[in-house]
């Protein structure tokens, strides 16, 4: 792996009670608290706490962080690569392709330039900008699937495996309830299903919590498959041939009873473990993550040149011993993101159905 040259000597982030922080800006990165001033990689609850007098993140995803924390919020938001001094650091934030808006955020003093990665993947994805490799002396990156078993297949494969289903369904007249994380997973398969509505393959039906992120994409001029909250959809409905686009925590609920005849699959990265499907009680599983998996990881740490490297939510113990045999300097780090999974509260303000 690539080296930078010369010996760190700043500390620039420091792990605290309110998350990581920079004393020498006087801001902290995903805080976990409400605090003075918050630098934000992305929309995410488990990144973006609501109650902070100040935010400071990328401006394609001030929309979804203000769903999240409140309109009212005092958000400065700024352009990809935009460099701003902060209590006299030099920070700028950098496409994550995580979600839309998500953002690397890099911060230099003394000499010394850390990234905090926060959630990243290296597939390209319709519905945000490409994640962006940064030369740092200090990484700071997640770890959600950190182990050689995540490895992901092409998406083109995966879509195909789900049109594959649907059709299957249409057939046998049944419905095809698809979970898929409310805010980045849901609108990434509806652009990747929107060729397939135009011609015809069947309508789509949302969910409340997905129906209102994806007004806020179509607001930033993403292209998704034309959707449908079935809420709004008549009694009298014929489920059939429609694909519902729903969030993990809709599973065995109430709200899933008006589809009549139905099967049921998930699209996540956790769906690469075999049993990960039947433990919840689906009909399909579709391999597919908004986060980077083993290759990914590597293939971003070594492309930063980083000497150390801090490594959070996820498997974090497996990766540092890897990255140590590697000779980094690797470190794991506990923090209170979750990585990929169905969040509590997820819809943004206004949503109308659990």
């Amino acid at each position: 792996m690539r080296r930078h040259e010369g010996r760190y000597t700043e500390i620039i982030l420091q792990l605290t009670d309110n998350g990581l922080y920079c004393a020498s800006g006087d801001f902290y990165v995903d805080p976990w608290r409400p605090v003075d001033r918050a630098v934000i990689t992305h929309a995410h609850a488990d990144h973006a706490c609501p109650g902070s007098q100040a935010y400071l993140a990328a401006r394609p995803g001030e929309a979804l962080l203000r769903a999240r924390v409140g309109s009212d919020a005092a958000i400065q938001a700024l352009e990809y690569g935009e460099p701003v001094s902060v209590g006299g650091v030099r920070v700028s934030l950098h496409p994550a392709g995580h979600i839309l808006g998500s953002a690397q955020v890099r911060i230099e003093a003394g000499g010394e330039v850390w990234v905090v990665s926060g959630d990243y993947k290296l597939e390209p994805d319709p519905t945000c900008a490409a994640y962006e490799s940064i030369s740092c002396h200090t990484l700071v990156t997640e770890s959600t699937f950190g182990l050689p078993i995540y490895r992901w297949p092409p998406e083109g494969q995966v879509f195909a495996e789900i049109r594959t289903w649907w059709a299957a369904n249409r057939q046998a007249g049944k419905a095809s309830v698809l979970f898929a994380y409310s805010l980045g997973k849901a609108q990434r398969v509806l652009a990747g299903l929107a060729a397939d509505v135009e011609t015809g393959a069947g309508p789509v039906y949302t969910h409340g919590a997905v129906e209102n992120y994806c007004r806020l994409y179509r607001q930033a001029g993403i292209p998704l498959a034309p959707t449908t909250h079935a809420g709004a959809a008549p009694s009298a409905t014929d489920w059939s041939r429609a694909l519902i686009v729903a969030p993990p925590s809709a599973n065995g609920t109430q709200w899933m009873r008006r589809f009549g005849p139905l099967s049921t699959g998930f699209v996540s990265g956790w769906m690469r473990i075999r049993g990960a499907r039947r433990r919840r009680s689906l009909d399909r599983g579709f391999v597919l993550s908004d986060h980077a998996d083993w290759a990914g990881i590597n293939s971003a740490i070594r492309a930063s040149g980083a000497s150390r490297v801090w490594v959070t939510h996820g498997y974090r113990l497996p990766l540092v011993e890897w990255l140590k045999q590697q000779g980094l300097d690797a470190h794991a780090i506990e923090t209170r993101f979750d990585g990929e999974r169905d969040e509590a509260g997820e819809a943004p303000a206004g949503g109308d159905e659990p």
